[in-house]
């Protein structure tokens, strides 16, 4: 499949893909026969392709092994996956962002206590970073300390 449309400019569909995070980053570890046969089957669609081998195991009865390597991926990633839409059906299947989900660091505790202390009009953020490192054995850059104080700010004017 061609990511423009007839008409040689962009495919929507891929740009809804892209925007949502589902556009598989490497379409063409796709090896099983239903995306080669079929209009129906796009592997550009990771939830599409995922679901998909899922389905193979689940309902077809396919050994993990040979479907995990016939969709690109490994044992590990088709367990995690199954565990994932056992949990949450199709949601599960889409792409998460990886790392931590919120600061580990700057918690709110610490940015309040940061907070406070930029009320002294001698402490920039060089110096906020560093009462992090000795009152919370925290190692920051200054610039997470103002980016940390602009959120607050935001959030509490």
């Amino acid at each position: 499949m061609s990511s423009t449309d007839s008409g040689g400019g962009p495919d929507p569909k891929v740009k809804t893909l892209r925007r949502h995070g589902a556009l598989h980053p490497q379409p063409e570890t796709v090896a099983d026969e239903l995306f080669n046969e079929s209009g129906f089957f796009d592997r550009r669609d990771l939830v599409q392709v995922r679901y998909e081998m899922l389905r193979r195991v689940r309902v077809e009865g396919r050994a993990v092994s040979e479907t995990a390597a016939r969709f690109g991926v490994s044992r590990p990633t088709y367990y995690k996956l199954d565990a994932d839409f056992e949990a949450a059906g199709i949601v599960g299947l889409l792409p998460r962002k990886r790392g931590p989900k919120a600061g580990h660091k700057l918690t709110p505790e610490v940015v309040e206590a940061l907070a406070a202390a930029a009320e002294d009009p001698a402490m920039d953020a060089e110096a906020l970073a560093k009462l992090t490192r000795e009152r919370f054995s925290r190692e920051v850059h200054p610039r997470s300390v103002t980016l940390a104080l602009r959120r607050r700010e935001k959030k509490h004017p």
